[in-house]
């Protein structure tokens, strides 16, 4: 090596995924199937609001 510390390191574009899906298993895996389903629910319903929020916001500068 020439002395810099330039080295690259190179992640396949799962990594990510893999990584959030294998903390949500240790996060959630204890839990009851009525946990699982009301932690679920509250992250979709987070989502479905945040997407028709984003929806309402474009559509109004359109016009």
């Amino acid at each position: 090596m020439d002395g810099t510390d330039t080295e690259q390191v190179l992640a396949s574009k799962w990594d990510i995924p893999f990584a959030l899906f294998a903390m949500a298993r240790v996060a959630f895996g204890d839990l009851p199937v009525w946990g699982k389903a009301v932690v679920f629910g509250l992250i979709g319903s987070v989502g479905v609001w945040t997407a028709v929020s984003w929806l309402r916001g474009r559509r109004s500068r359109v016009r």
